[in-house]
C-alpha cells in the first residue's frame, strides 16, 4: 500500500443524469484513520457521490484515487476488492434469508457445502467485536429497521472493507443505541479503518466527526474542513443557505371530540411473539399525541392494527365506528392517513412516478376516476400541484419514486397522505434520515394538520421532536403503555426510565 495521507482522493468528480446535474466538480479527501461527515440536503448529490467511490455509478468526468493509486470501477466488485464497503440507506437485503445468508450472499465461499452453524458463530464474532447484535438465524423480514441495518454493517465488515462509507446509519437506530453506534465508529477508526459518514443528524457530526465537507445542489461549499469551532447553525447555514429554526412554534389550543379510540388491544409480531399487550389510548381533534419509546417495542404494531395492516384483538374505533381487524381502505374510507416507518417499500411503489404514487389513495374517485379508467391529464396536473406545493425537487412528475431523495420521497408521501384531508393521520418517524430543511418543513406540515383539527398519532425516537410537537406524550415498553402525560410538564428523565421499563405513572 503507498505511503500517503490519504485513503481516498476524490477530484473534479461530475455525474449527469437525463435533465439532472447530480454533482458539479465534486472534491474529497478522506484521509486514513479519520471519520469524515458528509453533509448537505436531501437531493445535495451526497449518495450519488458516494455511488461512485462505491462502484455503483461511473462519473461523467473526474479522477479518483485510493490509497494513491489511480482506479475505475466499473462495479461493487472492483469496489470491494480495492477495500471499500457501502452501507446504503435503503437496505439491499433478501427478506427471506436469514441473516448469516444475507452476509454469505454473492462471496465466493463457501464453495461446496454449507455449514449455516460453523459461519453463524463467525457472524457472532464479529458482532461481539463491534457491539452490532442481531440473531444470525433470523430471517430479514422479521427484523426490525434497526437490526437490518446492523445486518448491512456487518455485511460490510465480514468482507473486511477498510475504507467504510456509511449512509445515514444512525436514522433508524434508537437514542440508546445511537451511542453505542458512535464508540463502534471510533473502534472502527482506532482499528485502522476509513469512515465518510453521511449524516442530518448534526449533533452527531459534531461529536463524532474529524473534518466535514459539505454538498449544496450538487457543489461543495466547504471542502475538508475541521469540525473544531463548527455549531449546528453554521453547518444548517452551509447546507440549505440559510437560516434554520431548530424549535419549531406550537400554538395552544383546546383538542376537540376523540377521533380515534384503542381499548385492550393486543396483537402479535412477525415472529408470532406478543407485540401489543393491552394497549389502551386516545386521540382527539386538534391534538398531537406522541409515542414514545426504544426501537421495538410495539411502535410499529401499533400503527398497523390502527391502519389495517395487521390482525389484533380488542377495540380501535374512528369517529365512534368500530376500524379493528378490517382491511386497509377501510381506514381510508374512514379518513386515516399513514406515513410509514419504511417509506420505501410501505409508503410508496419505488417503480412508479410520482404522479402514480401520489393518486394511490384518490384513484377512485373524481376527477380523477371516470368509471373504470384513470383520468391521467388530471391525475398528472394534480400531481404537478402537490410537486410545487411541497417542493418536490425532481425533473417531472414523470419521474419514478425510487430515483428520489429520502426526503423528496418522504415529501411525495406527505403530499398524498394530507392532500386526503385526513380525520386522524398515523406518522411513523417522519422525519427520519431528512435533513435539516426538511425536517422544519415537515414538522410545520404536522403542525398545520393539528391547527385544521386532524388528530395526529406521531411515533418518533426522537424525545426532542416529540416534546415539540405533542401535546400529550404516551410512553410504551414492551407492548404496554407505562403512561400518559403532558408534553409541557413532562419530564425526561421519567419518560426514559419508563421507555426501559421502569415503573408505570
Amino acid at each position: 500500500m503507498p505511503e500517503t495521507p490519504y485513503a481516498v482522493e476524490m477530484e473534479n468528480i461530475v455525474v449527469r443524469f437525463p435533465g439532472v446535474l447530480a454533482n458539479n466538480q465534486v472534491n474529497l479527501k478522506l484521509k486514513q484513520g479519520e471519520i469524515h461527515a458528509l453533509l448537505g440536503e436531501n437531493g445535495a448529490g451526497k449518495s450519488t457521490l458516494m455511488n461512485v467511490l462505491a462502484g455503483l455509478y461511473r462519473p461523467t468526468s473526474g479522477t479518483l484515487k485510493v490509497y494513491g493509486q489511480p482506479v475505475t470501477f466499473h462495479s461493487p466488485k472492483d469496489a470491494i476488492a480495492r477495500g471499500i464497503g457501502m452501507v446504503h440507506q435503503h437496505f439491499m437485503l433478501a427478506p427471506t434469508l436469514t441473516v448469516t445468508e444475507n452476509i454469505l450472499l454473492g462471496l465466493n465461499r463457501p464453495r461446496f457445502r454449507l455449514n449455516l452453524k460453523q459461519y453463524d458463530q463467525e457472524i457472532l464474532a464479529l458482532q461481539e467485536q463491534y457491539g452490532l447484535r442481531v440473531d444470525p438465524r433470523a430471517k430479514i423480514w422479521q427484523l426490525s429497521v434497526g437490526e437490518q441495518q446492523r445486518v448491512e454493517i456487518l455485511k460490510t465488515l465480514y468482507r473486511g472493507a477498510s475504507i467504510l462509507i456509511l449512509d445515514e446509519p444512525t436514522a433508524v437506530l434508537a437514542p440508546a443505541e445511537i451511542e453505542e453506534f458512535m464508540h463502534t465508529m471510533r473502534a472502527m477508526v482506532a482499528q485502522g479503518k476509513s469512515i465518510v459518514f453521511i449524516s442530518h443528524k448534526l449533533h452527531e457530526v459534531t461529536a463524532v466527526a474529524d473534518r466535514i465537507t459539505v454538498l449544496r445542489k450538487g457543489q461543495v461549499t466547504a471542502e475538508g474542513q475541521s469540525i473544531e469551532g463548527m455549531t449546528r447553525e453554521k453547518l444548517a447555514q452551509l447546507m440549505v443557505g440559510r437560516g434554520i429554526v431548530f424549535s419549531v412554534q406550537k400554538e395552544a389550543q383546546e383538542p376537540g371530540a376523540v377521533v380515534l379510540e384503542l381499548r385492550d388491544v393486543h396483537a402479535e409480531n412477525d415472529k408470532g411473539l406478543p407485540a401489543l399487550r393491552g394497549v389502551s389510548l386516545a386521540v382527539r381533534s386538534g391534538e398531537i399525541l406522541g409515542i414514545a419509546g426504544v426501537a421495538g417495542n410495539g411502535q410499529s404494531e401499533l400503527a398497523e392494527v390502527i391502519t389495517g395492516l395487521r390482525p389484533c384483538t380488542g377495540h380501535i374505533s374512528i369517529n365512534g365506528e368500530e376500524l379493528g381487524n378490517r382491511p386497509p381502505i377501510a381506514a381510508i374510507r374512514q379518513g386515516v392517513s399513514h406515513i410509514p416507518e419504511d417509506r420505501t417499500h410501505v409508503g410508496s411503489a419505488p417503480n412508479l412516478s410520482i404522479t402514480d404514487n401520489t393518486i394511490m389513495k384518490s384513484y377512485r374517485q373524481t376527477p380523477i376516476s371516470q368509471g373504470w379508467r384513470i383520468n391521467y391529464t388530471v391525475a398528472h396536473d394534480t400531481a404537478a400541484k402537490l410537486k410545487d406545493a411541497y417542493d418536490i425537487l425532481a425533473p417531472s412528475v414523470d419521474t419514478v419514486a425510487r430515483k428520489l431523495s429520502g426526503g423528496n420521497l418522504q415529501k411525495v408521501i406527505l403530499a398524498r397522505e394530507i392532500s386526503a384531508q385526513p380525520q386522524l393521520m398515523v406518522a411513523v418517524q417522519p422525519t427520519r434520515g431528512l435533513d435539516v430543511g426538511a425536517i422544519e418543513a415537515i414538522q410545520t406540515l404536522l403542525l398545520e394538520q393539528r391547527k385544521a383539527g386532524t388528530a395526529v398519532l406521531l411515533i418518533s425516537e426522537e424525545l426532542e421532536e416529540l416534546f415539540a410537537l405533542s401535546d400529550r406524550i404516551a410512553v410504551i415498553s414492551e407492548g404496554r403503555i407505562m403512561g400518559i402525560m403532558d408534553a409541557d410538564t413532562a419530564d425526561v428523565n421519567q419518560i426514559g426510565m419508563m421507555m426501559t421499563g421502569g415503573k408505570e405513572m
